[in-house]
């Protein structure tokens, strides 16, 4: 069902024993599911908060407990734990989690509008950013509004046309064009302030 690395299970138990508390676990939850918003959340669990309806993966020296609503939707999830100079990142792969993309019978806005809240956005927030959807006219041009970090940017053109044009032209094959509305010289703070740097969707 959910397979959690050697290195995740060593970062929860160090966790876990920092707590103090006696048979303390660790317990996710997916919040929104089944929508571009979804997320996972984790939180320690003492024993007298569980309510029997999970889901328990036993790991070496501690359980790890999956809400009984959310194991549909963290179904082949895998949690690992990369180390860094800072410390670590927990990373959490769950395939099932939004959902699936509006199938062809579902309107292009709604279909477009989808991968931009679950693939495009979550990639440019890092700078900052976001991407939403002005109209689509009859030839299948999409235009879009840039704001955030991307508002006046000088990298937006390759952020339009390396990133978020390729991923709508892939998901969504009816596409012709992608087109950018937003007025850039009007950007309060801009991530990149020349043509220098990275695509936010790099």
């Amino acid at each position: 069902m959910i397979e959690i690395s050697e290195r995740a299970q060593q970062h929860f138990l160090r966790l876990l024993s920092q707590q103090g508390t006696e048979g303390l676990s660790i317990r996710v939850r997916v919040t929104a599911p089944g929508t571009p918003a979804a997320d996972c959340e984790l939180e320690f669990c003492e024993p007298h908060e569980l309510t029997g309806s999970e889901w328990t993966v036993v790991c070496t020296g501690f359980d790890f407990h999956i809400e009984g609503d959310s194991a549909p939707w963290l179904e082949g999830a895998t949690i690992d734990y990369e180390p860094n100079q800072t410390g670590g990142q927990l990373n959490i792969r769950a395939p099932k989690i939004k959902g699936e993309l509006p199938g062809m019978d579902a309107g292009l806005v709604e279909r477009v509008r989808y991968v931009l809240d679950a693939e495009v956005n979550p990639r440019i927030a890092a700078h900052g950013g976001r991407v939403s959807l002005l109209e689509i006219d009859a030839n299948g041009a999409v235009l879009l509004q840039f704001g955030g970090g991307c508002h006046g940017c000088g990298m937006v053109d390759v952020t339009l046309k390396n990133g978020v044009e390729k991923t709508l032209r892939e998901r969504v094959p009816e596409i012709t064009e992608v087109r950018d509305a937003t007025d850039h010289a009007g950007g309060n703070n801009p991530y990149y302030r020349k043509k220098e740097g990275e695509s936010a969707m790099g």
